[in-house]
Order: structure tokens, then sequence, then C-alpha cells
């Protein structure tokens, strides 16, 4: 009994010590790119959720669920969400396309860019980055959307100030 105590609290510690590195880390990222801090939160918040899953599935395996129960669970809700994930693909792509752009894209906001396409070329200055979609400023007033998974996709060239 006092081991799975002792397990739950260390448990429970590892993962206020993880968050506080990944909001650290969240935060420096949207304090260098100068992206929105409504941004930063929703990044946060994703993190968060999976962080607790991953906590609430140790300590059910130290109080003496059955891993095999459990993972049947598990692979149950999971096929649920994979199902209604698949039908809604594009919104699964363009939040996964949005968190690489957080952390990896060189592109922040007020950038002026030019987005290469055999078809149409668009130049313009970045207004925001969303979960969703990005954000273009045209020089004609205009602005243009562009969903997150098709701006990773595309070749971009950026005006360097």
């Amino acid at each position: 009994m006092e081991l799975k105590i002792l397990q739950t609290v260390i448990t429970i510690l590892l993962f206020f010590l993880i968050r506080t590195l990944i909001i650290k880390i969240i935060n420096r990222t949207v304090a260098k790119n100068l992206l929105q801090k409504t941004r930063g939160k929703i990044i946060k918040k994703f993190f968060q959720i999976i962080l607790v899953i991953i906590v609430l599935i140790f300590i059910l395996t130290f109080w003496g669920v059955d891993q095999s129960e459990l993972f049947m669970f598990l692979a149950s809700v999971l096929t649920v969400i994979g199902i209604a994930l698949f039908a809604q693909w594009s919104h699964l792509s363009n939040i996964t396309s949005g968190i690489i752009i957080f952390f990896n894209h060189s592109v922040k906001l007020d950038d002026t860019i030019s987005i290469i396409d055999k078809d149409f070329d668009i130049e313009g200055r970045i207004s925001d980055i969303g979960l969703f979609f990005v954000k273009l400023k045209t020089n004609e007033g205009e602005e243009i959307s562009l969903p997150n998974n098709i701006f990773l996709q595309k070749m971009i060239k950026r005006k360097i100030k």
C-alpha cells in the first residue's frame, strides 16, 4: 500500500516538473518567434491533456487496474476517436501542421513572405498564425487565409528586414 502511494506521489511530482518544463519551452518559443500568447495557450493545453492521460494510465496501473483491461478500454476509446478524426482528417492535419509551424518554421508574425506556387504566387505580411490557418495581409489590403497543412507544403521566400 505504501509503495502504491509513493509511486503515485512520484508520478504526480514528475507530471508537475515535466509540465513546468514544457510551459517554459513554449513561453520561450512564443517570445522568440513573436507569436500570439493565445497560440501558446492552445499548445500548452494540448500538451497538458496528453500529460494528464499518461499520468492517469500510470496511476491506474500502480493501483492494480488490470493492464489488459486498461489497454482494451484505451484501444476502444482510441478507435472511436480515430474514426472521428479520420472523418475530419483535414482538421487533424491542420492542427499537426500548426504545431510544426509553431516550433520549427522560420517565419514569424509580421514577416513579409512570398508563397511560390506554379499557378498563383502570393505575397504578403503574416498577420496571424492560428491553430488551423496562417493569415496573410497583401499590399492591396486583402487578407488571405491559408490552411496550415498547405502553408507547410509550399515553398516560401521570406524577405529579410
